[in-house]
This record gives C-alpha cells, sequence and structure tokens, in this order.
C-alpha cells in the first residue's frame, strides 16, 4: 500500500473505526442525540460544535484536493448553523461522513510526490503536513468529544438518582 492509501486509511480509521486507540467518531457518536449534542457543559465546546469544527478543516482541504482555492479561516471554524432537531443533527453528520469518505477517496488518488509540494501556500507547508494534521487535529477533538459524552452521561445519571 503506497503512503497516500495508507494516509486515507488512517483518516477513515478515526471516523469510521479500525485506529489502535479503538475509538472512533461513528461509534462515538451513534447513541448521541441532538439535545446531547448541542448541550454546553462549563465552558467547553458543546459535542455538535467540535463535529462542526472538525469537518470545517476537512471540507477545506477536500475543496483543495478538487482544485479549488484554500478557504478557510480559523476565526470562522467554530461557526455553525443551530441543531435544532434530531433531523439537524443526523444531516450534520451524514454531511460529515460523506465529506470524509469523499475526502479519503481524493487522498488515496493523490500520487505520492504530491503529499511534498506546497500546499496552497508555502506558509501552510507541504500536503502531508495538512492533511496529517487533519487526523492529529480530528484525535484531539475525539477526546473532548468522548469525555464531553461521558461528563453528560454522568450528569443525567445523577439527575435521574435524585
Amino acid at each position: 500500500m503506497n503512503l497516500p492509501a495508507q494516509i486515507a486509511k488512517r483518516l477513515r480509521e478515526i471516523y469510521f473505526g479500525g485506529n489502535w486507540t479503538s475509538v472512533n467518531l461513528i461509534e462515538s457518536l451513534a447513541d448521541v442525540n441532538w439535545q446531547q449534542a448541542t448541550t454546553k457543559i462549563y465552558s467547553l465546546n458543546t459535542i455538535a460544535t467540535l463535529v462542526c469544527h472538525t469537518n470545517y478543516y476537512v471540507d477545506a482541504l477536500l475543496k483543495v484536493l478538487q482544485g479549488g482555492p484554500l478557504d478557510a479561516h480559523d476565526k470562522y471554524s467554530f461557526d455553525h448553523p443551530p441543531i435544532l432537531s434530531q433531523a439537524d443533527w443526523e444531516k450534520l453528520l451524514s454531511k460529515t461522513w460523506a465529506n470524509v469518505e469523499t475526502f479519503a477517496g481524493l487522498i488515496e488518488q493523490l500520487p505520492e510526490n504530491k503529499l511534498w509540494e506546497t500546499f496552497s501556500d508555502e506558509k501552510y507547508g507541504n500536503y502531508y503536513r495538512n492533511i496529517n494534521g487533519i487526523i492529529e487535529h480530528t484525535h484531539y477533538h475525539l477526546g473532548q468529544i468522548v469525555l464531553i459524552k461521558k461528563i453528560l452521561l454522568e450528569q443525567a445519571r445523577a439527575k435521574a438518582e435524585k
């Protein structure tokens, strides 16, 4: 398996399973409803906000791999439309899974030498750095999602015991 295929495999694993941490987004979010996804815990971002945030960067890099310009700004990366229903939440998740699969498919098609070329602008480094950064970034936020979910479940359990 060539390097782009290995990278695409790692990306799919963090989203859909099979990575060595045994934690992934699709399973971690499978039993999260829209109310849980939008519940604010302390000063943390909501689960929905973190899903939107990770997808923001996947979407930005996806557009570059599709031949478009890089159009991503950190200051907008946490902005998202409101999630007001289960249908809104499921739509966000479906969009996220589809974007990741399309992104992984395009990564697989990259010639290996493309990984070492400048990504959009010299200040961003090469394609490898940016694509691998998406994987690292997603692992980081997946950890937050899992912890927020545990807090939500513990709070619900404590409330039910009262």
